[in-house]
């Protein structure tokens, strides 16, 4: 075992900790536990596109109350930096999970020791009413205690500036410079200071939904369609807050909320992942779903940044839609409303990220709406918001992670707000006797089919991220010279900036901040991006094909085609 980390290791053992935390790496020091206390030592968390996350437990690499004690002090130390002249205000937000409130709790104390005035919602709320808050009450920063959809044993801390999104460079890096130059645990003021903290909640509840509401595009529909029959899922966690309160804002009279999963529970008892990407997830609401002929189905992740949906297919079943499909259908919807009500002068703009479908790139253009990429991560896509908010309009966009976003006041994925707009979608189709699969075709014959899907291959520890590292190296240096029988004809890597033209060998910068994201284009039209998971342990191939759709009656022909042609691809690259 390397020797840094048993002295890391009893350095925190040496410092002001409480009894059981010493008495737990006591433990990890003895014989027969050098793997876990490798992997709670072998490095300290860093911000990665979600913030702090990790398993919960004693060690630099975990989650507990000194590392979230010491991203607080980094940050505040960074506050009191980056305003000198201002009266420092932040707002502190919670999740579902195990210790989120501890945790939040903990962080309200350390920002109030350092003399920051806190705003603290009195319970359990969504992350994007968190960002909705930082800029309504008008603090430099925010932060809320959340691991999203990951599994139980994680947590997580995602810090906000004051634009209401997560951090970005330089300020990430620079709050994890003040975190590491913080020595010990004992350099942490831990004692809270009650004159600085305020207890918010449904005050900010009313302003925030009440801005929702302003979003609606189609109520005279959602009226004549008031009984369109939803079935939502928080799954556990915050969306139970809000997500019926919007629902019955818009108008919608006819929700069901799937009782099993009703009540907020950091131990997910009815899921194995409280991950609307998961069906396993949503299957208590699908069996709902079915017993009631329901319009619609959604559910949302702990957090309630993120929303699956799922509806009937051509063949009368109820299927889950990705979220590419989500997301387009969402560009799609938008930009007909916005068209239809007389809104497009010609200013507005849709953003994605790189591995999310291009289809919404050719919504985005059939409306003349300009529609720009990003890196992974809604914090990049909130950055271009703020960017571009005094000369464009920004209507929404998306990842194809189910995270979405309608208009600006919030800077983070919002799933309380893209609920209310997906049923609005849902009853502006039924107005017309169509269902949201009917939708999903007329899209498809607009604009093609496109197919997607997402290979996750997770990789524990300090050894599984040497894996990922390897993996990532070796695709780079041996590059296929063809995929499923096409050639492949450009391959743009964001960690050296550089797309390349493999058939003339031209090579030409590319205006993105560095990441370790490499992507791969074949002559036919084909997309294969591979990434590590910034905040999961975890490497993340995308697939993406496309053709034109041969007629409506088509679709399962083509869509069996295109998934034949990824399969072929994933078996290519060796990641069945």
């Amino acid at each position: 075992m390397e020797q840094i980390i048993i002295e890391k290791a009893e350095k925190w053992l040496n410092s002001n900790i409480d009894e059981d935390a010493k008495a737990t790496i006591k433990n990890l020091l003895s014989p027969g536990n050098e793997t876990e206390l490798t992997d709670s030592f072998y490095k300290d968390l860093e911000f990665g596109t979600g913030g702090l996350r990790g398993i919960m437990g004693i060690g630099s690499n975990r989650i507990n109350k000194y590392t979230i004690g010491m991203a607080t002090q980094g940050l505040a130390n960074y506050l009191l930096k980056s305003f000198p002249s201002e009266s420092l205000k932040v707002a502190i937000a919670h999740d579902s999970r195990n210790n989120s409130k501890f945790f939040a709790e903990t962080t309200a104390a350390v920002f109030s020791a350092n003399g920051i005035k806190v705003y603290f919602f009195e319970d359990l709320r969504p992350t994007p009413e968190l960002s909705f808050a930082i800029r309504q009450l008008g603090c430099q920063s925010g932060v809320v205690i959340t691991a999203s959809h990951n599994p139980k044993e994680y947590n997580g801390y995602k810090a906000y500036w004051n634009d209401g999104a997560q951090l970005v460079p330089p300020h990430d890096k620079n709050v994890i410079n003040e975190v590491n130059a913080i020595k010990s645990v004992d350099d942490v003021k831990f004692d809270r200071d009650d004159n600085n903290i305020e207890v918010i909640g449904k005050e900010i509840d009313e302003i925030y939904l009440n801005a929702i509401k302003n979003l609606s595009l189609a109520p005279e529909a959602v009226s004549r369609q008031k009984d369109l029959k939803i079935v939502f899922s928080p799954i556990h966690g915050t969306g139970i807050t809000l997500v019926p309160p919007i629902l019955e804002k818009f108008g919608f009279e006819n929700v069901y909320v799937v009782q099993e999963q009703s009540v907020p529970d950091g131990n997910f008892p009815t899921v194995v992942y409280p991950n609307p990407e998961e069906s396993e997830a949503m299957s208590i609401a699908l069996k709902q779903a079915e017993e009631i002929d329901a319009d619609l189905v959604m559910a949302t992740d702990p957090d309630s940044d993120r929303v699956g949906i799922a509806a009937k297919d051509n063949h009368g079943d109820f299927k889950l839609l990705n979220g590419n499909q989500t997301g387009s259908l969402l560009i799609y919807y938008l930009l007909k409303k916005w068209q239809e009500n007389g809104k497009l002068d010609g200013k507005q703009y849709i953003v994605k990220t790189i591995v999310t479908s291009d289809l919404i790139n050719q919504i985005a253009s059939a409306y003349n709406v300009d529609c720009y990429d990003t890196l992974t991560g809604f914090k990049y896509i909130a950055a271009l918001i703020k960017q571009l908010e005094n000369e464009k309009e920004f209507i929404g966009g998306g990842e194809e992670s189910y995270g979405y976003l309608i208009s600006d006041f919030v800077r983070d994925k919002d799933a309380i707000a893209s609920c209310a707009m997906i049923a609005e979608m849902a009853a502006y189709v039924k107005d017309q006797g169509k269902s949201i699969f009917d939708f999903l075709l007329d899209m498809y014959d607009e604009f093609g089919l496109y197919n997607e899907k997402l290979i996750s291959i997770t990789k524990k520890g300090k050894s599984g991220a040497e894996e990922i590292e390897k993996m990532m190296f070796d695709l780079r240096n041996n590059l296929p010279e063809s995929l499923n029988g096409s050639k492949l004809v450009k391959a743009i890597d964001y960690q050296s900036g550089i797309a390349k033209n493999l058939v003339s060998g031209e090579e030409t910068k590319v205006d993105f901040p560095a990441s370790n994201v490499l992507q791969l284009f074949t002559e036919d039209g084909c997309k294969i991006s591979a990434r590590p998971s910034g905040t999961e342990p975890k490497i993340k191939f995308y697939f993406s094909v496309n053709k034109k759709l041969t007629g409506k009656e088509a679709f399962d022909d083509n869509l069996a085609e295109l998934n034949q042609k990824i399969d072929s691809i994933i078996s290519e690259l060796n990641l069945n």
